[in-house]
């Protein structure tokens, strides 16, 4: 009985010994957190640049493509390019089975040659006619024909001119169809219409192209030397755009880096998505170095107003008592009179005042 009772008052002294220990562990961890919120966040004014931008998302595009189609119906024989390929202007892509038109081609040859044969003929009876025609006129002059062969040679001259004419009219009207065939030939050899990259290819080897109606696109060739950047900016910013404003644009995978541009145009007609008005602006880039590809999704800043190396002080570091006054909380920096702020951004301002750049001030957003 006597052991129960001293293995009771044993356990009971450890709890308590435990709830003291624990009560002053609380205290304790109060107390620094106390501090540590009491304690100011301390800011430093800096100097720097300063803008005021309108933000957009868009997308990347060739500046100058071309989608290069076929002419002919026919087979697609050969492929001579892959995507990623560069081309120059005039360079042969590929090539359509030409059965059909090289036959037409050597038609209209034989066609041209069996007309031509027949212009030394004709040619030969129009000197016979024109001889004739001038025996009888002499004749008749002497009063030695008669009235109706004299009328004869008149008319078979006039038939032989009109046959050598009429024969002259069909090689002509030969020619020009052979040369239509052999333009239809040519076609058959699809050559590049302008110099860049091949970005997309839609037919393959061996596919057969309908080109009675309408022109099948085969591939499309860019120009990625420079980017066309479109902007999709809301109808509640639009507004703040005019052309030849700065802009520059970030990728997804580009890092730090901003490609920079002046704004081109903005397109009158806007895009109106789940009744979200969204009007296109439009920039050109350089890509020289290739490092931009169509499609890229871009963030895009149009530059409304901004301010190069001049002193910065953080927002949550100042109090807006009125229009004209600022007052700093930090120990060291007490009032900044008839601040005449230009320029406001959210985390900094501008500030046209005697701070100078390495004076720390107390930030009360941090509180």
């Amino acid at each position: 009985m006597t052991g129960s009772l001293h293995s009771l008052l044993q356990r009971k002294s450890l709890l308590t010994l435990l709830l003291i220990v624990c009560a002053i562990l609380g205290w304790w961890i109060t107390q620094d957190n106390a501090t540590t919120l009491a304690k100011p966040l301390i800011v430093t004014v800096d100097q720097g640049d300063l803008e005021n931008a309108v933000t957009a998302a868009g997308n990347l595009q060739p500046s100058d493509y071309v989608d290069v189609g076929a002419q002919v119906s026919g087979q697609l024989e050969t492929f001579l390019v892959e995507i990623g390929d560069k081309v120059s202007s005039g360079q042969l892509l590929a090539e359509i089975d030409a059965t059909v038109q090289l036959n037409r081609v050597e038609a209209s040859r034989a066609s041209l040659r069996a007309l031509e044969a027949q212009l030394s003929a004709r040619s030969a009876s129009l000197k016979l006619a024109q001889a004739n025609a001038d025996r009888q006129t002499r004749l008749i002059e002497e009063d030695a024909t008669s009235q109706a062969d004299f009328d004869s040679a008149i008319n078979t001259l006039a038939s032989a001119q009109s046959s050598l004419i009429q024969l002259q009219s069909q090689i002509a009207q030969s020619s020009a169809s052979l040369a239509s065939d052999e333009a239809t030939l040519a076609f058959s050899k699809i050559a590049a219409p302008i110099a860049g990259t091949v970005i997309s290819i839609d037919k393959k080897v061996g596919q057969t192209l309908n080109a009675s109606q309408q022109a099948p696109t085969i591939l499309r060739i860019a120009d990625l030397s420079t980017m066309t950047v479109q902007g999709e900016v809301s109808e509640a910013d639009v507004s703040k755009l005019s052309t030849n404003m700065d802009v520059y644009f970030t990728t997804l995978g580009g890092g730090s880096r901003r490609w920079y541009g002046k704004l081109r145009q903005i397109l009158p007609k806007p895009v109106v998505t789940n009744n979200v008005v969204l009007y296109t602006a439009l920039f050109d880039v350089d890509n020289s170095d290739n490092a931009l590809l169509s499609d890229m999704t871009a963030q895009i800043f149009f530059v409304t107003s901004a301010a190069t190396n001049v002193v910065r002080v953080p927002v949550g570091a100042l109090n807006f008592k009125d229009t004209n006054n600022l007052l700093g909380l930090a120990p060291n920096i007490t009032e900044l009179s008839n601040s005449k702020s230009t320029i406001a951004v959210t985390p900094q301002i501008q500030t046209q005042n005697s701070i100078p750049a390495g004076d720390r001030l107390k930030n009360r957003s941090a509180n």
